[in-house]
């Protein structure tokens, strides 16, 4: 079980994408893992042929726990690789007692579904992969009355395809009325059929779910920086109306899925600004500034079950705009999904939040340890903004960043944001010749 995160302590396996005798390669994605805050896939460390699983679906066990055996070419079980170490932020004020060893186990059958909830390892909707959960509570499909046709039972997006025929066209009406999940209800009708008679006439108490857990677990980082990061914050207003202007212009030629939005060109200066100030990029470990000569740029993703991650977009440096918002849009696609994956939750070297959606004009975030600054931008908004001695109304974006006092200080941030409104002023003449 790696580390997926720098306060990750253990895992669940959700779903196994290989099984034994599947041929894997070095970066191949094998299994999907729950953590506190996200549903992360998980990449093979080794050349060969998966040889045996040892944890099952459903078992939640601490990181360093052998998950599977590889086999090389040679024919000898490849030895198991340890859990990649991430930069962590200083130890918490609480002592934390060492962890034994985990030897490996004996290799174990996959849980079908039905077998986990039966054992009380974990309640069965948790072994369910974060597409057919969300495609289940969408059709309202009881997922308990799904015979799963998966490796060992596990319940696949075409069973639940298939069991959405078993919703009666009144039932998804009453439902929809009285705003009832028709997960949660229980069908009486021939094969499990959800009818009509079903659906309770008031909403029933909604079960505890992962939110709790994601919440948290984002108050516990989120509170150990506060106390532990000497924080500094700054802001300043930055004048977009020559790139949104042509941003207009280039769209306008484009057709809608190949379109850039603000929120990439805002990404694209705040990487080039990290560049230009090296000192607000990168970690702070073993109580010293590590800077990163890449910029892997954080973004700030609402999760629509709830809950705030902040993947990384890897050498955002490298890449221009149009590759910047293609890279923005995967990201988001599949954060939402669940289908994030180690490197891209643990190797980011500084965070962009946006919440000008939510018409907010300005905001100042917590630095997410180990990084050492978070950038911000609140709504594009109209304000009035003096030119050459002359009042007009420009659109403006109020951007701030909050730093680490540690690594850097006031004059330093100050430069970061003036680098940042440097790159949004150069960006339209720059792409253009570029």
């Amino acid at each position: 079980m790696p580390a997926l995160g720098a306060d990750m302590t253990e895992g669940m396996i959700l779903e196994w994408h290989v099984q034994p005798g599947d041929r894997v390669q070095r970066g191949d994605l094998v299994a999907l893992v729950q953590t506190d805050k996200a549903d992360l896939d998980v990449e093979i460390w080794e050349d060969g042929v998966i040889d045996r699983i040892v944890v099952g679906l459903g078992e939640r066990v601490p990181i360093g726990t052998v998950l599977a055996f590889v086999r090389v070419d040679d024919g000898a079980p490849a030895a198991p690789r340890p859990a990649t170490p991430i930069p962590v932020p200083a130890a918490p004020a609480a002592p934390i007692a060492p962890r034994a060893p985990v030897a490996p186990r004996e290799p174990v059958a996959p849980l079908a579904p039905a077998a986990v909830a039966e054992r009380g390892a974990v309640p069965e909707e948790h072994v369910l992969s974060p597409l057919v959960r969300h495609l289940a509570g969408e059709r309202g499909i009881d997922t308990g009355s799904i015979a799963g046709s998966g490796p060992g039972g596990q319940i696949l997006r075409v069973d639940v395809e298939r069991a959405a025929r078993r919703v009666s066209p009144r039932a998804r009406r009453l439902a929809r009325e009285r705003g009832i999940d028709l997960g949660t209800v229980r069908g009486t009708g021939p094969g499990g059929a959800v009818t009509g008679d079903d659906v309770p006439v008031e909403r029933a108490p909604t079960p505890p779910s992962r939110r709790e857990g994601q919440r948290r677990a984002i108050a516990a980082v989120m509170g150990r920086a506060a106390r532990e990061i000497p924080h500094y914050y700054l802001e300043r207003r930055i004048d977009l109306t020559p790139v949104l202007h042509w941003l207009e212009d280039r769209n306008r030629e484009r057709p809608v899925t190949e379109r850039v939005l603000p929120a990439a060109a805002l990404l694209y200066a705040s990487t080039r600004a990290a560049l230009a100030v090296p000192d607000l990029n990168g970690h702070w470990v073993d109580d010293a500034f590590q800077p990163s000569e890449a910029v892997h740029l954080g973004v700030a993703v609402a999760m629509r079950g709830g809950g705030l991650v902040a993947p990384a977009i890897h050498d955002a440096h490298l890449k221009d705009l149009d590759g910047l918002m293609a890279d923005l849009r995967d990201l988001v696609n599949r954060t939402r999904a669940g289908r994030l994956s180690r490197v891209e939750m643990t190797e980011a070297t500084i965070t962009v939040t946006n919440l000008g959606e939510r018409g907010v004009e300005t905001m100042f975030g917590v630095v997410n340890p180990p990084q050492v600054a978070l950038i911000g931008f609140g709504a594009v908004h109209e304000e009035a903004w003096v030119i050459d001695g002359l009042l007009g109304v420009r659109s403006v974006v109020h951007a701030t960043v909050s730093a680490d006092h540690r690594a850097s200080d006031g004059r330093r941030g100050a430069e970061l944001l003036d680098a940042l409104a440097r790159e949004l002023a150069r960006l339209p003449q720059e792409t253009s010749h570029g």
